[in-house]
């Protein structure tokens, strides 16, 4: 919740303090094309997640060190790349998704100040994941907090202030998660366990890498695949006015409230089962799988009916442009009452890949969520060019994705295949 907070307030200040136009180049295209660039080492962090949390359970120390040194130092290597190409790519990749002209170098200017912040920002996910993987959730949300803090001084600071626009959201946002990046590293550091960061041992292990890619590169195709599939979205909204763009990036940044808090319930679960399953724990990671499913359900109604309820005071919060808020409410109802279909999704493909059945889940949220939503934009959607039309790609796709997972989850043997390959 903290981690879209930190995003919202961005949206917040440069749409309440600048204009509408603002909003849409700060959470348009720069928002979809950043969620399939970071999304992909998001979810190839994952990867890393696991083996830690399995080396946990099974109190395999030195294997856990070893792969706490490596993920580090790739992602140190990462950022740096990241950080370069995005400079160099960005006004491709904005032409490409057909960014608005009127917004067009504000995008720009705001995508290329926050790759600076690409290295800062992968640390701080692998290394809130190390943390939680190993038991300590605490640490990492406290850190947030006071970067969202942070974040929003600076963004009142270099925008209200200072009169810097979409560059001071920018630069707010890259100070503050290069400061959420110290306070995590500077807590590995200090560490007392095995996951304790020593300078000196900063290398690149191949086979602690080799496995951590094994399970991290689905995940994080997986993530780019929905990056990819928003992309062609994001194109599609872009052909209607500015207001539409305006509507569609606030009702982003509230809709993702409910996808943080998805993905938490998933990291738990990932992070849960890694340890079960390390320790041959089978039957309560099986037991912990059907109660947490239970609570996701329960969890995705209620955010559900409070977003429909509180949308448009949400929605308020980001413009006070009339039409914006009144397009974005309506767009609301075309997919926020599907929310508890997704919570299948998210649990169960957790829990296979927290088992390091990485490849399954990939595949069927490839085929059942990008490709068919692939599909359904370039077929349904030529004979049904509205809002709407759009927008229902999510809940038909998520209710074909949820099914399949269930048949492979109840039906197929993957448990004791993951068994067999972790006896032999």
């Amino acid at each position: 919740l903290f981690q879209q907070l930190y995003n919202t307030v961005d949206a917040v200040v440069v749409g309440r303090c600048v204009g509408h136009e603002a909003l849409a180049a700060v959470g348009g295209s720069p928002a979809v094309l950043i969620n399939l660039v970071i999304g992909f080492f998001t979810g190839l962090a994952a990867g890393a997640t696991v083996v830690i949390s399995q080396c946990f359970g099974a109190k395999d120390y030195p294997r856990l060190r070893r792969s706490v040194h490596t993920i580090l130092t790739f992602y140190l290597l990462v950022g740096a790349v990241l950080t370069l190409l995005g400079w160099l790519f960005s006004p491709w990749a904005l032409r490409l998704v057909k960014t608005r002209p009127e917004v067009f170098e504000d995008s720009l200017r705001y995508l290329r100040i926050y790759f600076l912040g690409a290295a800062p920002l992968l640390l701080f996910n692998v290394g809130s994941g190390i943390l939680r993987a190993v038991g300590n959730s605490r640490r990492p949300l406290a850190f947030l907090c006071i970067c969202f803090s942070l974040n929003i001084i600076l963004d009142l600071f270099f925008v209200a202030a200072l009169r810097l626009g979409v560059a001071g959201v920018a630069l707010a946002t890259v100070l503050s998660e290069t400061v959420s990046a110290l306070l995590v590293l500077l807590n590995l550091a200090r560490s007392d366990g095995p996951q304790r960061l020593r300078l000196r041992e900063l290398a690149i292990d191949r086979n602690a890498l080799g496995h951590i890619l094994y399970i991290g590169v689905p995940t994080g195709i997986q993530s780019a695949m929905y990056g990819l599939s928003n992309i062609i979205i994001q194109s599609a909204i872009n052909g209607f006015s500015t207001e539409i763009v305006a509507a569609w990036t606030a009702i982003g940044k509230v809709d993702g409230v409910f996808w943080v808090s998805s993905n938490s319930f998933g990291v738990a679960m990932c992070t849960f089962v890694g340890q079960c399953f390390g320790a041959g724990k089978y039957e309560r990671m099986k037991l912990g799988t059907r109660q947490w499913l239970l609570v996701t359900l329960a969890a995705s109604v209620t955010l559900s009916a409070a977003i429909l309820s509180l949308g448009r005071w949400a929605l308020g919060l980001f413009t006070d442009n009339r039409d914006v808020v009144e397009e974005g409410v309506r767009m609301l109802w075309y997919f926020v009452p599907f929310y508890p279909v997704w919570s299948f999704v998210e649990i169960l493909s957790n829990t296979l890949r927290g088992a390091g059945d990485a490849i399954a889940p990939t595949v069927i949220c490839l085929v059942g969520v990008c490709l068919l939503r692939i599909l359904w934009l370039l077929t349904v959607v030529p004979f049904w060019h509205t809002v709407m039309g759009i927008s229902m790609s999510y809940a038909f796709t998520w209710a074909v994705t949820a099914l399949a997972f269930l048949i492979y989850y109840n039906k197929s043997s993957w448990l004791s295949r993951r068994m067999g390959k972790k006896a032999g």
